[in-house]
């Protein structure tokens, strides 16, 4: 099962909709016979290319999964037809897949053609892996991380606003990487304004897959000249204002070629509970934003962040006026947002800190 947990690593950033899945197929004796992994959405899965590579040596075998085997046609016909007519004798996964189309029926099939099941092996580290699948199952909204670089008073920028560069070219390209793993990419109209930034992914190669290039923008403010919106497919540069933004700013986003999703407004701002379920109908499973220090805390505000991610710098700018990580108004130290656990990690001269948010029971 560790082998397979390896493998479904090399899906990482290039399978969603789908999870990341490997799968192996171990004969009676226990030797590895076949290895499989799902790599892009649409294409074979991990159980199909690990029992293709098995050949006549997966009858009597056991495959390892690292989750449920769909029993549904969706974009691949049925995993559980190819396992029981390639004669498994046993089928070992850690977790019943969530997706509402599979849910424990992928399993009902296996035992109905009498092959053994075992879950439960390994659960906990699946369930990480493939956390932003889980979550947006679950919650039928994206998977949301809070991404930041930040100086070690815990500032995102200077007094003038200069943000560039607060971290080194290692934390930079690591923040690349989280870009490529995530859906769309989210930022306020204010970091648009005042950095133009292009939010694409640019790593040593051409990545295959184009994150929604995502703006708040209640006003629709943005300028049809962004970079943002000419960095790729301009369709898939998405602009979210307010149901009452004027029509006259709306047409030369259109006319850029961006898609304007109008919104709902709570408390003067688009309703981000709304646009995370624009996003995930079409197909965004992980959000990652980029802030600015408002749009943080209205996130964390809507109790929408699952995690976060946040690189720190050895350095220490001041100023009253320089903008924070989180702003908003603020809350009192017992309402604070916790987070755990914590994974530290360097990278280069900065340090990277991930956790996941810490929820209060449902119904507490």
């Amino acid at each position: 099962m560790r082998r397979a947990l390896e493998l479904a690593e090399r899906g990482r950033g290039l399978t969603s909709p789908n999870p990341m899945v490997g799968a192996v197929v171990a004969a009676p004796g226990g030797e590895i016979v076949g290895e499989g992994v799902h790599l892009k959405a649409g294409g074979p899965h991990a159980e199909i290319e690990a029992l293709r590579a098995a050949g006549r040596y997966a009858r009597g075998a056991t495959l390892y999964v690292t989750l449920e085997p769909c029993a549904h046609q969706g974009r691949t016909p049925p995993c559980t037809t190819r396992i029981v007519d390639a004669g498994v004798a046993r089928v070992v996964a850690p977790l019943v897949d969530p997706n509402p189309l599979v849910a424990g029926r992928g399993f009902e099939v296996l035992r109905r053609a009498a092959i053994e099941v075992t879950v439960g092996l390994l659960a906990e580290e699946a369930a990480l892996q493939n956390r932003v699948f889980f979550t947006a199952m679950r919650e039928r909204r994206p998977h949301v991380t809070l991404k930041a670089a930040m100086t070690l008073d815990g500032k995102i920028a200077d007094a003038q606003g200069a943000s560039r560069w607060i971290t080194g070219e290692p934390a930079r390209a690591r923040a690349h990487r989280c870009r490529s793993e995530a859906d769309a990419i989210v930022v306020g109209v204010t970091t648009v304004m005042r950095d133009d930034p292009e939010l694409t992914v640019r790593l040593g190669e051409p990545w295959p897959r184009e994150p929604y290039r995502v703006a708040l923008d209640t006003e629709g403010r943005t300028p049809p000249g962004a970079r943002f919106i000419a960095a790729g497919d301009p369709a898939r540069a998405l602009v979210a204002v307010g149901a009452a933004a004027p029509e006259e700013r709306v047409l030369p986003l259109q006319a850029a070629g961006a898609t304007v999703v109008r919104c709902p407004t709570r408390d003067g701002r688009v309703d981000l509970g709304f646009l995370l379920g624009e996003l995930f109908r079409r197909d965004v499973r992980g959000v990652l934003v980029e802030g600015g220090g408002e749009v943080h805390a209205a996130f964390l505000d809507a109790g929408l962040v699952d995690r976060v991610t946040v690189f720190l710098a050895p350095l220490l700018v001041g100023g009253r006026t320089a903008p924070s990580v989180v702003g908003g108004g603020g809350r009192e130290l017992k309402s604070a947002v916790r987070l755990g656990p914590l994974t530290i990690t360097p990278v280069g001269d900065d340090i990277l800190l991930e956790a996941d948010v810490i929820r209060e029971p449902r119904g507490a």
